[in-house]
């Protein structure tokens, strides 16, 4: 915990690279969590991108209607990783090893460097070793990702109230 983050209030980022896909879904998804078992003034959550060519966009509109069949609301505008959060979050999940290896680069400390975790290390039910991009490709691709989100997102937040992470 640090001293930006209020008491009991665990802090949560979740980075893909444009912040308008997979990293977006993994917020409105574990925001849906902690408001569905009444606990959203336990957590700070929010998404990042490690690339800024889509600073200020919502979501791709794909992700968006797949998330809304799902009850998901992703209203978050995006935006790039600053330096300032890796002192403002508690954990920094990385949808991919490419951005789990810029986010550790970018880290301005070991300390931030060490809060670097793959999201992929949560799946419970899926045999992957990451959060493929579903940009370029169909519907299934977009289903897949909330499919594995939700996996792990589940998985993060039993390990943080069970005090495994």
């Amino acid at each position: 915990m640090n001293s930006t983050t209020p008491i009991n209030k665990t802090s949560l980022l979740f980075v893909c690279l444009g912040n308008i896909c997979r990293s977006p879904a993994a917020d409105a998804i574990m925001h849906k969590i902690v408001k569905d078992a009444g606990e959203e003034d336990c957590f700070l959550i929010d998404s990042a991108g490690t690339y800024g060519g889509h600073a200020g966009s919502l979501p791709d509109p794909r992700m968006r209607a797949h998330g809304a069949r799902r009850g998901y609301v992703f209203d978050h505008h995006s935006r790039r990783v600053t330096a300032d959060d890796f002192d403002r979050f508690d954990y920094i999940f990385a949808m991919d090893d490419a951005n789990f290896d810029d986010l550790r680069r970018l880290a301005p400390t070991i300390e931030g460097r060490d809060k670097v975790l793959r999201i992929a290390d949560f799946f419970e039910h899926y045999q992957m070793d990451c959060v493929p991009d579903p940009y370029y490709g169909g519907a299934d691709g977009f289903e897949n990702v909330l499919n594995l989100l939700e996996d792990a997102c589940e998985a993060i937040y039993k390990k943080i109230k069970g005090g495994e992470l």
